[in-house]
Formats: structure tokens, sequence, C-alpha cells
């Protein structure tokens, strides 16, 4: 089984974060980062994507069955009140019989998108605006608000497990940028310009079968800090997975938590997905031999905030 680590070091991410660097490149007020490559003719081309009219959600559910997420963080599964009920009708408490509920719950708990104001590089976020941007009001900028009618174009599935003919990939397995290409080949895609790509390593339903044991933060497989600069030369508009944080863990790096997410995030201006569900989907693509579809996955445009909720749709 292919998947070797390699060593990388702080100069390692040093180097590709200032060599990757999209600061500038569309314009000094630029908060899209990677979806600038969503063009209207690129969106007018991913929907001939549709052939069968199949829908697949790409979520997993919002409630008490989702991960434990509070090893290291303060995000918990959400909490769902009703506020009004079929009860309260019944007893005549309303002048309308109805019911209605909230929640109460961290933005990034489960199935979710990573805004370009959720990491730092040196104080900086992307584009080079100062951290200090956000603050206990939320992100003044590169808020996820800026995500709200961008994230539609052409998916790609890269399965990474069933190339290594395997039901999930094994903790600690790093996908190279040369296994990317692999995977492409293996299944007959090419990854153009402003694709949604969507990786399944098959850790997630590991997890939900186990009752997530160390899922979030704990040992997962997942992207190479190498792979970096094959998303910057392809030119993907985001890049999503079944595993709690895409890259590699244990880490390459020892002195950086999350050294790939450095690099992306607040210096590439990528788009991260985490969390997504893909077992479904990814039977459809075996099943028909067809590894692209028409994706759409818009956050909630919720003010200041950092990340999102999302319930994203691949449609075949």
């Amino acid at each position: 089984m292919v998947g070797e680590r390699k060593k990388f070091s702080l100069k390692d991410v040093e180097r590709f974060a200032e060599k990757l660097r999209n600061w500038g490149r569309w314009g000094p007020d630029d908060q899209l980062g990677t979806l600038n490559y969503v063009t209207p003719d690129k969106i007018v081309e991913a929907a001939k994507e549709i052939k069968l009219g199949e829908v697949y959600s790409l979520s997993i559910l919002f409630g008490p069955s989702g991960p434990y997420q509070q090893v290291g963080f303060k995000r918990f599964n959400p909490i769902h009140l009703m506020i009004a009920t079929g009860t309260d009708a019944a007893t005549g408490q309303q002048k309308l019989q109805y019911a209605d509920d909230i929640i109460i719950m961290p933005l990034q708990c489960a199935t979710q998108w990573d805004g370009l104001s959720h990491v730092f590089w040196n104080g900086k976020m992307y584009n080079g605006r100062d951290m200090h941007l956000v603050t206990v009001d939320g992100a003044k900028v590169n808020s996820i608000v800026a995500f709200k009618d961008r994230i539609v174009g052409r998916g790609v599935l890269l399965d990474a497990a069933k190339w290594q003919n395997v039901e999930a990939l094994p903790k600690g397995f790093a996908i190279h940028a040369e296994d990317l290409d692999k995977i492409a080949e293996f299944e007959g895609v090419k990854i153009r310009e402003g694709d949604f790509l969507v990786i399944r390593t098959g850790q997630l339903n590991e997890a939900m079968k186990s009752g997530w044991r160390d899922y979030a933060a704990g040992p997962a497989p997942g992207l190479s800090l190498d792979t970096a600069e094959w998303l910057w030369e392809k030119r993907v508009a985001a890049v999503a997975s079944d595993t709690w944080g895409v890259e590699v863990i244990p880490n390459e790096v020892e002195e950086l938590f999350q050294p790939w997410h450095h690099v992306v995030i607040p210096n590439m201006g990528l788009v991260v997905g985490e969390i997504f569900y893909l077992e479904e989907l990814a039977r459809a693509c075996a099943k028909y031999n067809r590894y692209t579809f028409f994706f759409v996955a818009p956050p909630l445009p919720i003010e200041g905030a950092v990340g999102s909720p999302v319930n994203p749709l691949a449609i075949l």
C-alpha cells in the first residue's frame, strides 16, 4: 500500500505559504479566494453534468448523534429545543395552531465549510488582513457570508479508499500530490479549473459505526502538505473530505498543528469542507463509473461567521 509519509519541517510550511500565497491576486478587497475560479461559464458547463436527476446529500445529521469534538475544542453537538408543540396547540394556548423550534450549535460541529477568517498565519488571514479583525462580534472581513452565492459548479469525487481497494484508508495514511493524479487517472477524470474536489477516505463511515471514538482531531488519513502546491496549480475552487480535518493526522510537521490548513486557508484562500458524508455518492459513482457531478453547497449567510454548517448536494 502506498501512502508513505514524507518528512516536512516548519521551513517547508513557510516556503509553501510564501510560494502559494494568493494575496492581491484578485484585488485588495477580495474575500472569495479560490472561489474566483468559479465563473458563470463554468457553472453553465457544470450544469451539463446532470444526466439522471439523482440527488445525494453529503451531510451527516445535525443532532446528538454527531461527532464528539470537545477534546481541545469547544464544539458540542447541536441542541434542538421545541418552543411550541402540538401539545401546546391541543391545550388551546395558541391563537394559531403551530409548532416551532430553535437550535443551539457551534457552526463547525458537523458537515461544514471553513471560512477564510478561520485560520491565521503569522497574525494574518487571507489577503493579508489582520487577525484582530475577527473579534467577539465576529469577522469584519473574510466571513462566510462572502460565499453565499458562489459554492456551485462541477464536483469531482476522488475516491482514495476505492483506489486502494479498502473500505477505509488506515489512520495516518498520507495522500500525496502524485496520488491525487493517480486517483484521477484510476477514475478516468481530468481535474479542471474551478472544480470542487471531494475526497473520500472512508473514515467517516468507519467512525459512525464505531461511535466516533477519536474521530475529532485524532489520527486520520488525509492530504499531505505537498498537495497544497498541486491544488494551487490545478486552480480548484474548494476541497472537502469525509475526515475531521482533511489533512493527514498525525501531522507531518511536529512544530505546528494542521500545517496544511495554515498554508491553504490564510495564504491560498482555499475553501475547505470537512465531515462530508460520501458513502452513497461513492456507491453511485462506482455503479455508473462516473465521478463528476453538479455540486451545490452554499453556506448559511451568518453575519460575521468564520464557518458554516452545510447540506452539500451532488446531482448526477
